[in-house]
């Protein structure tokens, strides 16, 4: 069977990686190498000022006291009996949409995985509330059938997939749309905030989100009750601008 791993930000004890390893391991050889305590919106960081300690805690299960990142490159390089075929990251407990994912640790792990050459894709649940309603289960019914056609079939070079699942019943799903990734901006994100010194601080999260709509968009389609699959590449050039600015600037002396 293909070796997959499986990892998140949200920590080895997530309730979301435990339903995400029960589907995977139906699909394939699945390993769970994960943080050890959640480490959300750390982004592609990677641990390179301090040695890394790995724990195994149960058999094919392993946690680390770093990021998404380093359990990826740790689990594929030092931890699992060969290279996986396959790397899957979450079941994340909110959603990765539009901007997020340039925070998003679940959405780095897979990056990590992509840049080793290694079939990716992150799931998210999309929570309106902090109990789920069955979402869990619904996305890793979702992961399952996607790590399915991508074993059978690849993906595209350099390209991972976003996968957002609404909260709710399998039954309650609306279907599966094919987007682009949305625009999305916080508003008064930023809280000020006293210690009972009466010294300030600020703490970052939270405020009021405003998004871009459009039909084909992650966030619009997560919105309307689909299942929201957006595929990502690595190449962040923008193409458009470049002949652009090749056909109007000129650098010659």
């Amino acid at each position: 069977m293909p070796v997959i791993l499986v990892t998140n930000d949200d920590g080895v004890h997530s309730p979301g990686l435990v339903s995400l390893f029960q589907a995977m391991k139906t699909v394939g050889d699945a390993y769970v190498v994960a943080p050890d305590r959640e480490r959300s919106a750390v982004s592609h960081a990677l641990t390179m000022h301090r040695p890394l300690r790995v724990e195994q805690l149960e058999d094919r299960i392993y946690s680390i006291n770093g990021t998404p990142t380093d359990c990826v490159a740790i689990g594929i390089h030092k931890l699992l009996p060969s290279r996986p075929a396959l790397v899957v990251s979450g079941i994340n407990r909110g959603a990765n949409l539009g901007d997020d994912i340039t925070y998003s640790g679940t959405v780095s792990a897979a990056i990590e995985s992509t840049i080793m050459g290694i079939a990716a894709f992150a799931v998210s649940l999309v929570q309106d509330e902090k109990v789920s309603r069955g979402g869990f289960e619904t996305a890793a019914a979702i992961a399952k059938k996607i790590a399915s056609y991508i074993l059978d079939h690849s993906l595209p070079y350099d390209t991972l997939l976003n996968v957002n699942v609404p909260d709710t019943p399998p039954d309650k799903l609306r279907g599966i749309k094919l987007t682009r990734q949305g625009k999305r901006v916080y508003d008064n994100a930023i809280k000020e905030t006293f210690d009972p010194h009466g010294r300030k601080h600020y703490w970052i999260g939270g405020g009021n989100a405003y998004w871009e709509h459009g039909e084909d968009t992650d966030i619009q389609a997560v919105q309307d009750g689909f299942v929201s699959i957006t595929p990502l590449h690595l190449d962040l050039t923008n193409y458009d601008a470049l002949n652009f600015l090749r056909e109007k600037i000129s650098f010659d002396p």
